[in-house]
C-alpha cells in the first residue's frame, strides 16, 4: 500500500514550513494525530448525559492539550446562558465569552456545556456567576491565563456587564476583542 503523498502546508510567510510544529493541524496527515485521552476517562463525552441539578454538583471535565508549549488563544462563546434571580426567582440572560490560553489542559466542550446548563436553576447574582464559571475553568484546567466577559441582558432597566481575568496576559498572545457591543438592545 502506497503512502499518500503529505500535503503542502503555507507557512506564515507563503510557501510551506519544513518544521512540522509549525504546520496547521487540520491540514497534517492522519498518522501525525495522536489521541488525546483514553476515552473512557471521560464520563460525559460520548455517553447520554443530563443536565446537573445545580453547578456544584456538574463534572467540569479536561483532556491533555496536544499544543502544550504553544501560546495560543482558545474561545468559547456562549449567548444563551441562563441562571435565575436569587431574590426574585425570575430567569436571567447573558452572552458570556471565555477566553484562556492553555497550558497541560483544554476545557472539553461537552462538559463545560452541561456546567453551564446546570445554571439554569440556579440563583446568584450575575457578578456571582460569572465569577463562578472563570474560578472552575482555572481550577479544572490552569490555564496559563483567563478572561471572562458577562454580559447581562437587563434586570430592572439596566445591564450589567462583569469582566474578570487572572492576571496581566502572556507576553505575545494574541487576544481579539470580544465582539460583543455595549447593550443598545443586544
Amino acid at each position: 500500500m502506497r503512502k499518500k503523498p503529505r500535503p503542502v502546508v503555507a507557512g506564515p510567510s507563503g510557501p510551506a514550513d519544513p518544521d512540522p510544529a509549525n504546520r496547521v493541524a487540520s491540514a497534517a496527515p492522519a498518522d501525525y494525530l495522536q489521541p488525546m485521552t483514553d476515552p473512557s476517562s471521560l464520563t460525559q463525552l460520548g455517553r447520554e448525559s443530563r443536565i446537573p441539578e445545580s453547578p456544584e454538583a456538574a463534572v467540569l471535565e479536561r483532556v491533555p492539550n496536544p499544543q502544550k508549549g504553544v501560546l495560543y488563544l482558545a474561545r468559547f462563546a456562549v449567548p444563551e446562558f441562563t441562571s435565575l434571580c436569587p431574590v426574585t426567582g425570575q430567569p436571567d440572560f447573558a452572552h458570556l465569552v471565555i477566553d484562556y490560553a492553555p497550558g497541560e489542559w483544554l476545557i472539553e466542550s461537552k462538559s463545560l456545556k452541561l456546567y453551564l446548563a446546570s445554571f439554569r436553576n440556579h440563583g446568584a447574582f450575575h457578578e456571582d456567576c460569572t465569577l463562578a464559571v472563570a474560578r472552575r475553568i482555572v481550577e479544572t484546567a490552569a490555564p496559563q491565563w483567563l478572561r471572562i466577559g458577562g454580559y447581562w441582558y437587563p434586570r430592572g432597566g439596566i445591564p450589567i456587564d462583569v469582566f474578570y481575568q487572572t492576571g496581566a496576559p502572556p507576553e505575545g498572545l494574541w487576544i481579539p476583542d470580544q465582539g460583543v457591543a455595549a447593550y443598545r438592545g443586544r
